[in-house]
C-alpha cells in the first residue's frame, strides 16, 4: 500500500479517531487543530490506545514508536500544504467547512484530495463557488473511527469519477468497508437514523417508557448493541441535535424528521452526553 501523508482538521474524538485509523496503517498523519488543549488530549489519546495495543499484544514497542513519530500534531494550516489527502472534521457547521475548503484549495497541492466527514451537510453545498469542487467529495466515518467498520463515500454533483474511485480505494486500504453514496440528506445511514432516535423520544415525551427501559428493550429485543440514549450520549447530544436539524431542513421541514425539543433543551443546558459528563445518563463517578 502506498503510503501517504494525511492532514486531518479537527483533533477532538472524531479527528483523533481518524488519526489514529491511518496511522495506524502507515501513513505519515498531521493532526491539526487550532485549540492546544485540544491537541494534548488527542496526543494522550493516541498514546493510551497505542499503549493498551502494545499490552494487547497487537502491535510491538517498536510498531508503537514507529506510529507515533509518523503522527504530528500541528496548529497552522499552511502546514498541511504538503499533504496527499486532508480529512477534514470539524464541528457540523456549513459556514466553517466552507471556509476551511476554500483555504485548502488555496494552499493544498492540485492533485491532494479534499475530504469531510459530515455527517449531514451536502457536499454539493461545501464545495460550491470553491475552486476545483471536482476534488471534494464526502467521507463519513462513524464513531468510534477506530472500531466501526463503515465509511460512507459522498459524491457531490461536481466531484469527479477519479477521486471518487480514489477516495474509494483509500477507504479500503485503511480497512473499512466503504459504501458509495448520493449526495442527499443525511446520506445513507443518518437519513435511517433520524427516525430510530426520533421515535425514542417521542415515546420518551408522550411517557410510554422511560430512558432505561427503552434502550433496555431496544437491546434485548431489537438486537441493537446499544439503545437509541446511549448512543446519543456516546456521539454527543448537540452532534445528534445539529445532524437532526440539517436533516429536517434539507427535507423542506418532513414531519417526520422535525428535532425534539428534549434534545434541544439539554442542549441548551450543556448536557451533551459523555463528554461533558452529563446527558441521558450520569457519568460523572
Amino acid at each position: 500500500m502506498e503510503t501517504r501523508t494525511v492532514g486531518v482538521i479537527g483533533a477532538g474524538t472524531m479527528g483523533a479517531g481518524i488519526a489514529l485509523v491511518c496511522g495506524r496503517k502507515g501513513h505519515h498523519v498531521k493532526l491539526l487543530d487550532a485549540n492546544q488543549a485540544v491537541l494534548d488530549k488527542a496526543q494522550s489519546y493516541l498514546q493510551s490506545i497505542l499503549t493498551k495495543d502494545v499490552e494487547k499484544g497487537k502491535i510491538s514497542e517498536q510498531q508503537k514508536k514507529d506510529t507515533l513519530e509518523k503522527m504530528n500534531l500541528v496548529s497552522d494550516m499552511g502546514q498541511l500544504a504538503d499533504c496527499d489527502i486532508v480529512i477534514e472534521a470539524v464541528p457540523e457547521r456549513l459556514d466553517l467547512k466552507k471556509t476551511i475548503f476554500g483555504e485548502l484549495s488555496r494552499i493544498c497541492k492540485s492533485n491532494a484530495l479534499l475530504l469531510t466527514n459530515t455527517s449531514s451537510i451536502s457536499i454539493t453545498e461545501i464545495a460550491g463557488g470553491l475552486p476545483h469542487p471536482e476534488r471534494i467529495l464526502g467521507f463519513h466515518f462513524f464513531n468510534p473511527a477506530p472500531v466501526m467498520p463503515l465509511v460512507e463515500v459522498i459524491r457531490g454533483k461536481k466531484s469527479s469519477e477519479e477521486n471518487v474511485e480514489q477516495a474509494y480505494r483509500f477507504a479500503e486500504q485503511l480497512g473499512k468497508v466503504p459504501v458509495l453514496v448520493t449526495d442527499t440528506p443525511g446520506f445513507i445511514v443518518n437519513r435511517i437514523a433520524r427516525p430510530y432516535y426520533n421515535e425514542a423520544l417521542r415515546i420518551l415525551g408522550d411517557h410510554v417508557a422511560n430512558i432505561e427501559q427503552i434502550d433496555r428493550i431496544m437491546k434485548l429485543a431489537g438486537g441493537f448493541k446499544m439503545g437509541p440514549f446511549q448512543l446519543q450520549d456516546m456521539i454527543g447530544i448537540d452532534i445528534n441535535f445539529a445532524t437532526t436539524q440539517s436533516v429536517y431542513s434539507d427535507f423542506f421541514h418532513e414531519g417526520r424528521f422535525k428535532p425534539s425539543r428534549i434534545q434541544q433543551r439539554m442542549v441548551q443546558a450543556g448536557s451533551l452526553g459523555r463528554k461533558t459528563g452529563e446527558g441521558f445518563y450520569d457519568y460523572s463517578k
